[in-house]
């Protein structure tokens, strides 16, 4: 299988910003482990800016575009050495792939994107993709062309065409009603198709450090299911769920796609 895989802030990191080092390191073992099943996997990965936070030991997420800009070309940094090292310790290459809007919605750059990602692939390497917030504002609040990762992930799924979107959250699914503030909220295990009643069930922000919510994993959910492509979200929190995931078992909330 071709499996996308995005990876919140909140399932890399501590509230503090530091690297919550012994899921990081669950997380790799397992998905190191899909690819050696004879999986292809595409990373995207959020983290930048709340590893940037913990790196330069600020208070929090900064409100000034600048600072944030500064914070997630420290923190790229740190993601980057943490996937390397953890990836090398099972005997997988990682690359990085920093995307703005206008490689999305640009052709050329669209189609030099897909033919560098599947050469990657081909070369049995794990591309890891994230927003280049150093240069870009789309995900930190000026533009919604992309917006976030997880619409950023829904993309890269469509454009090369992944049998699944698997979106690692704080939370095991979507649910009835807000798990936070109803106990007698159920999960909803199937979505066949993303209605508005279904879009109505959205809430929030997850952790302070990140940039989505449900909205966004919705949204991701409408683009890839058109093409076709299966999304699940899954608690990051339990990596070992990926395993359920692949094999077809139930974990989280899975939205079917469309099939021709």
């Amino acid at each position: 299988m071709r499996i996308v895989v995005k990876i919140g802030t909140s399932t890399l990191t501590h509230q503090t910003g530091m690297l919550n080092i012994r899921r990081a390191e669950n997380l790799v073992k397992v998905l190191s482990d899909l690819k050696n099943f004879g999986h292809e996997l595409i990373l995207v990965s959020s983290g930048s800016i709340g590893m940037g936070v913990g790196k330069l030991m600020l208070s929090g997420r900064p409100d000034d575009m600048p600072t944030k800009q500064a914070a997630s070309a420290v923190g790229q940094v740190e993601l980057m050495y943490t996937y390397d090292k953890l990836f090398n310790q099972f005997n997988h290459n990682v690359a990085q792939i920093l995307l703005t809007s206008e490689d999305i919605h640009n052709e050329k750059r669209s189609i030099n994107i897909k033919n560098s990602i599947s050469r990657l692939l081909e070369l049995k390497a794990i591309p890891i993709i994230n927003e280049n917030d150093a240069v870009s504002t789309d995900e930190i609040g000026v533009e919604t062309t992309i917006g976030e990762n997880d619409t950023l992930s829904a993309i890269v799924s469509s454009l090369l065409q992944a049998d699944i979107l698997i979106i690692l959250s704080d939370i095991n699914g979507l649910y009835t009603s807000n798990p936070h503030e109803d106990k007698n909220a159920k999960l909803i295990p199937v979505v066949e198709e993303v209605t508005p009643e279904i879009m109505a069930l959205a809430h929030g922000k997850g952790s302070n450090l990140s940039s989505g919510g449900m909205t966004t994993k919705l949204k991701a959910a409408e683009i890839v299911n058109k093409t076709g492509c299966d999304m699940v979200i899954i608690n990051g929190n339990n990596p070992e769920l990926l395993y359920d995931v692949i094999e077809g078992k139930p974990a989280g909330t899975k939205f079917l796609g469309r099939k021709n």
